[in-house]
């Protein structure tokens, strides 16, 4: 790791409120002090400055796209990543498409589960806790089934930590001809996706991720020409994307009553990104999060489920200590009492938890963290936090 990366671009980070605990999640997570005052005022949703407050809002994460963008128009849709998700697959997709989903994760996992309930065919390639889809394999399983329109993967995969190779995926989906729909939910605003440099139909995210917003809605980023060819498509009136472009584009209205306090916080919540450099600015202070983070959970004994080459700078996830003495639930509430929330895990082999490295925090945060559980293991008599050798075996035969 390198746990003395530089930061070029010069951020104030805040200290939580006095008895407010750090949200070491991939979101909701820590917001600034200013992003949380936005929501003191009460806005009408039909009020011509709500609906200026729209168009900005559309405009600026369209921006973030970077070149391309011209080609690309941006749709908020109130509820959480899971909703913007289905509204995504069930709009874009067409009721007679086949599609690839690439899991290595819950969240991939979800995705298959959803086009399941929504009734689109799909085939998958699940790749385990361990290691992403590569492009080779999507090349493969897209010349074996001709029938398959479209490739869907998630950008960070959460469950994990793990960054999976968006890249190669998608120059194997196109090369073949067919369409990328990416979940950046937890990615965007940190990981570069131009859409000059990376080809997609669409992608998605939502408010509390790496912007720094608050819980309440999602986006679709989208092809003019995938957003008017959707029309139709939606199983649902509430996630009908077409519907709500089409809506805005006419009145700059949400078609139903949208989050308002919400939107106005992310407006905040945009401004200070660009203040701190944008998604590279934002991504290089995530990244030294993690270095600090991972390099002091190891000096513990703690080891990584993943190996550093698929390390994401969103979260992190720790393989549990061997000692019988470790409890997650007591190093939680151990760790909740001096400040912190991690998270646990969510993987299926092996005992897990997860520390995010998104948010209102630095590198100076993540040193109190590590402090914190060094603290945490000694109230539990835990010498070593080394994981048990079989988990470090599956790990090595899995990454071979």
């Amino acid at each position: 790791m390198k746990a003395d990366l530089e930061i070029d671009a010069a951020v104030a980070i805040e200290a939580p409120r006095l008895g407010e605990p750090y949200l070491l999640t991939p979101g909701p997570l820590t917001t600034a002090y200013s992003v949380k005052e936005k929501m003191l005022r009460d806005w009408g949703s039909w009020d011509g400055d709500f609906r200026a407050m729209t168009a900005r809002l559309r405009a600026e994460l369209l921006a973030l796209v970077g070149e391309g963008a011209e080609d690309f128009d941006c749709v908020p849709v109130q509820g959480s990543g899971t909703f913007v998700v289905e509204a995504m697959l069930g709009s874009l997709l067409p009721r007679d498409s086949k599609t690839l989903v690439l899991i290595n994760g819950a969240y991939g996992q979800r995705i298959a589960k959803t086009m399941d309930y929504i009734g689109r065919a799909h085939v998958d390639i699940d790749k385990g806790d361990y290691l992403p889809p590569r492009g080779p394999e999507v090349a493969a399983a897209l010349a074996a089934d001709p029938d398959i329109s479209h490739v869907v993967v998630v950008h960070c995969e959460t469950s994990s930590g793990i960054l999976n190779p968006i890249q190669e995926i998608s120059e194997a989906t196109y090369a073949a001809g067919r369409k990328l729909l990416i979940d950046s939910m937890s990615a965007f605003g940190a990981i570069d996706v131009a859409a000059g440099d990376i080809r997609y139909e669409a992608i998605v995210s939502s408010a509390n991720k790496c912007i720094e917003g608050v819980p309440g809605f999602g986006f679709i980023i989208a092809r003019k020409s995938e957003l008017i060819a959707a029309e139709g498509n939606a199983h649902s009136l509430s996630l009908d994307v077409h519907d709500q472009w089409a809506n805005m584009e006419k009145t700059g209205q949400w078609r139903f009553t949208p989050p308002t306090h919400v939107v106005a916080a992310f407006m905040e919540a945009l401004r200070l990104h660009r203040e701190e450099g944008g998604i590279q600015g934002r991504g290089a202070r995530y990244t030294r999060n993690r270095d600090v983070l991972v390099d002091g959970m190891r000096e513990l004994g703690f080891e990584t489920l993943l190996r550093d080459r698929w390390l994401s700078p969103i979260i992190v996830t720790f393989f549990n200590p061997a000692d019988d003495r470790f409890e997650f639930t007591r190093f939680y509430d151990l760790m909740k009492a001096k400040g912190f929330i991690i998270y646990p895990g969510k993987l299926t082999v092996v005992d897990s938890f997860r520390v995010g490295c998104i948010g209102q925090m630095d590198h100076r945060t993540m040193r109190a963290v590590v402090a914190a559980a060094k603290s945490s293991l000694d109230a539990m008599g835990i010498a070593s936090a080394r994981p048990p050798q079989a988990a470090l075996s599956e790990r090595e035969k899995l990454a071979a």
